[in-house]
């Protein structure tokens, strides 16, 4: 299973979607709160070219938001993705 990372804050509400959705597939992820120490959303925005949360890895793949991630749910992509080695 690849590693999973998700850049979040504390209450963005689509923080919590992504990670309900995650959680509901039975998966583990890291999660790096942005807002928790300095430094951390610029480092999100250089790794990513965005500045919004969530921003959602699965491997090396950058999935990006929330809406991303539950498209790929909807495609029926997201658990190839997952179980991927």
């Amino acid at each position: 299973m690849p590693e999973i990372l998700i850049y979040s804050s504390k209450f963005c509400p689509y923080c919590i979607m992504a990670k309900r959705l995650l959680d509901k597939k039975g998966v583990l992820y890291t999660e790096i709160y942005v807002d928790s120490k300095p430094g951390l959303r610029e480092q999100m925005v250089a790794k990513t070219k965005r500045r919004t949360v969530p921003q959602i890895y699965i491997g090396d793949y950058h999935v990006g938001g929330f809406d991303d991630l539950y498209a790929l749910d909807q495609q029926k992509k997201l658990d190839s993705l997952l179980s991927a080695t």
